[in-house]
């Protein structure tokens, strides 16, 4: 009986510690690009390297704490994959914003997450649950959500030319206000009517592969235990995986980087007053994965993704809402409180399908 208790105690302690790491994701995912706002971030290739590279610095922190763990090189395809698609986050936040952008891309990445590690995909071992018809249930109201997303219309300003947002490389005794208009960003120059489709398929595909994102990681984890595999051995707390992650991130993005270079032919748009905004934005970033992780190990993906991926975007459209009133219109309103209802509900079936 001694045994019995110990154990139902310790199952305790990992749902309050996932289920309060879920929390601080959950609210920092949905906050961590709100400091780049009110800055100009032309295309955005510059911003994600800045981003990543404070995304590696805070990893290299972790790592140290955690005594420097085993590196796997496997699992910075990770960090490739997701910084792969969050290449188009500037896109999406100029064409659609900030609250709509997550929301969307929340949801997708929500069903990706949770179909891979629930039906194995990838390699991975099936996942169980204790109830598999609420399990799928919650995830269902995902797919829902996503839909209703779609139908939200929020409202984005056109970019005007200004002085104000002169690049760093611009030489202010060359270049006239002409001349920065036309080195605008190709998402300033799309018309109004291509927003809207450009943002949502955007979002969309960002989504999927943020979904994908900890695959690589799970692999490792569930071939750690078989003796005949080469990650035989590896570590199950996920943690110890965030520093390749990350290093998987900053690499591929710094090889983005360098090709934006290339292709702008040594004149790439750097926007100064963008840095330590990113900077903030990639510490908070992290901070949520590290979060993320912990929920993944304490929870298991299956269950930690639909509550973590479809939060933030109930955030994110708060700020949307009440602070940067990209999301206006009773219509829109009912929308997005219907759209709010669906994630709660689908949030708990998924959290409840573990007990």
């Amino acid at each position: 009986m001694s045994g019995n208790g110990t154990d139902m105690s310790s199952n305790g302690t990992d749902f309050t510690i996932g289920y309060l790491s879920s929390a601080v994701a959950i609210l920092l995912f949905g906050s961590n690009f709100v400091p780049l706002k009110k800055y100009d971030t032309g295309d955005g290739m510059f911003l994600q390297w800045v981003l990543c590279a404070a995304i590696w610095l805070v990893a290299l922190v972790v790592n140290l704490i955690l005594r420097c763990p085993k590196f796997w090189p496997l699992a910075m395809l990770g960090g490739f994959i997701w910084a792969t698609g969050n290449v188009a986050v500037v896109p999406i936040i100029k064409t659609i914003g900030l609250g709509l952008g997550i929301l969307i891309w929340g949801s997708f990445n929500t069903l990706t997450g949770w179909a891979s590690s629930r039906f194995g995909w990838f390699g991975m071992d099936v996942k169980e649950v204790a109830n598999p018809m609420l399990n799928y249930f919650g995830a269902g109201l995902s797919v829902v959500s996503a839909i209703t997303f779609l139908f939200i219309k929020s409202e984005i300003e056109t970019n005007a030319c200004s002085m104000d947002h002169t690049p760093l490389m611009t030489e202010p005794v060359i270049n006239t206000t002409e001349d920065l208009c036309t080195a605008s960003s190709w998402v300033d120059k799309l018309s109004t009517k291509y927003h809207r489709t450009v943002g949502c398929s955007l979002a969309v595909i960002s989504g999927i592969l943020y979904g994908s994102t900890f695959v690589p990681i799970i692999y490792i984890k569930d071939h750690s235990r078989r003796n005949e595999s080469i990650y035989a051995g590896a570590s199950q707390y996920d943690l110890d995986y965030v520093f390749a992650y990350s290093s998987g991130i900053f690499l591929t993005s710094t090889v983005y980087f360098v090709a934006y270079c290339i292709s702008m032919k040594n004149r790439p748009k750097l926007y100064p007053e963008a840095v330590l905004p990113g900077f903030l934005s990639g510490v908070l970033w992290t901070i949520a994965t590290c979060c993320f992780f912990i929920a993944n190990h304490s929870l298991s993906p299956v269950i930690s993704f639909p509550i973590i991926t479809a939060g933030p975007g109930l955030i994110a459209a708060l700020w949307g809402v009440f602070i940067f009133k990209e999301i206006q219109g009773l219509r829109n309103y009912i929308l997005l409180f219907l759209a709010f209802c669906i994630i709660l509900s689908g949030a708990l079936c998924t959290a409840f399908s573990k007990i």
